[in-house]
């Protein structure tokens, strides 16, 4: 079977319906500010939807990790102020998530208006693997829907995990796919199947064996992997050069070895980077100087020399690499680039991305922030994935609980 989709529940009928709705709320904060408010933008058009029709709508959504119980720096109240500030329509917090806060503020909602429950992850049955423990709390969840509700997925971030909010809920309930996890699985097929060729994928970030099963599925896939980030000193050390105090996994050494090797007969080409930017420190003022790949070691700073950054030719040639691609995904940072005289190799990967023909895909957060953060719109990429580890796994091929249990 194939999911059913918004569209169909709003068909159907919606007024004065509960609909219980996951949202992905999990923004970066500085204290109670949201620093990137790109996945609460993203969840609008779903709740638009909702209230526009009628419907009385129930959020679940998480924010960090916290403990299984409520911790005040968790809360979602700062995304639930920006969600009011940015809504064309009513939107309260309940104090709790399934406790009397919740019950009373759901009886009182009406057409048109959106609840957030708060941080479903403040009950700990909400990642329990004990299959009993979450379906406690979706029991709880659903019940808040009264007799006539729905569900309805929109949190692509949080589609690979196995929670109740995410996957016992869908047993439950008539279940919906949210427009917003309907564009990233489309999105997502075209980097998986009928590619349109050349390939780029641009992998950063601070460590190689978070991009181990997606570099391992996409050899034979992608013609050419452009290797940055903190990744690329492990890439480096694998071809048999010295790094400094440069960010290095030794233990991934022979893993990149193994699919170097197996790369050239895949027909895939691994990019690494000819020059790097090293720094006495990891420090925003630090001083620092670009030497060849090959001979981070002779920088002036020596053995202590840390690399945070790739270098002016290498951004070139990655930028020259996208510009003639026709399909290109790019996930994690090539630097630091929080700080500014390290951020010129991330901005150089944004705005040749901004000027490719290529269908072009910024997936994960790092890198959702990084474009956001150097002053790149959202509209001027083929699409930013709020997906994030979601949208690795589906790259590696895993199976994800929360999509396959919407295809019943």
């Amino acid at each position: 079977m194939t999911s059913h989709t918004l569209n169909e529940l709003i068909a159907e009928g919606v007024r004065g319906r509960y609909i219980l709705v996951r949202s992905d709320l999990n923004v970066p904060l500085d204290g109670s500010t949201v620093t990137d408010d790109g996945r609460i933008k993203a969840s609008l058009p779903v709740l638009g939807k909702l209230t526009d029709a009628g419907a009385r709508v129930l959020v679940t959504a998480h924010l960090g990790r916290p403990k299984g119980a409520p911790e005040e720096k968790y809360s979602l109240r700062p995304a639930v102020d920006r969600l009011a500030e940015l809504a064309g329509f009513k939107v309260s917090l309940a104090g709790d998530t399934v406790g009397n806060s919740a019950k009373e503020a759901a009886t009182s909602l009406q057409d048109g208006e959106v609840l957030v429950l708060e941080n479903v992850r403040f009950d700990a049955r909400e990642t329990s693997k004990d299959d009993a423990e979450r379906g406690a709390f979706a029991d709880e969840l659903v019940a808040l829907t009264g007799s006539n509700g729905a569900y309805v997925d929109d949190a692509f971030g949080a589609v690979h995990r196995k929670h109740a909010s995410v996957y016992d809920v869908a047993t439950r309930l008539p279940s919906y796919l949210g427009d917003l996890v309907h564009t990233e699985v489309e999105v997502l097929r075209k980097l998986t199947a009928d590619t349109q060729r050349p390939y780029v994928v641009v992998l950063g970030g601070s460590k190689v064996s978070d991009k181990l099963a997606v570099i391992d599925n996409l050899l034979g896939k992608a013609d050419t992997i452009l290797v940055g980030g903190g990744m690329l000193f492990t890439f480096l050390a694998a071809s048999g050069h010295k790094v400094a105090s440069s960010l290095l996994e030794e233990d991934q050494i022979p893993v990149v070895q193994d699919y170097l090797k197996r790369a050239a007969d895949a027909g895939t080409e691994f990019v690494v980077p000819t020059d790097v930017v090293v720094a006495e420190k990891f420090a925003a003022d630090a001083a620092h100087e670009t030497v060849p790949a090959d001979a981070i070691e002779n920088s002036r700073f020596g053995a202590q020399g840390i690399g945070l950054d790739i270098g002016p030719d290498s951004a070139a040639a990655f930028a020259d690499r996208i510009k003639g691609a026709k399909t290109v995904f790019w996930n994690g940072p090539m630097g630091v680039f929080e700080f500014e005289a390290f951020a010129a190799g991330t901005r150089a990967i944004a705005q040749s991305l901004t000027e490719t023909g290529a269908f072009t895909v910024v997936g994960g957060g790092d890198s959702a922030a990084a474009v956001r953060t150097l002053g790149f719109a959202d509209d001027q990429f083929g699409h930013i994935s709020t997906g994030g580890g979601a949208s690795l796994e589906y790259l590696e091929g895993k199976e994800l609980p929360g999509l396959s249990v919407l295809d019943r």
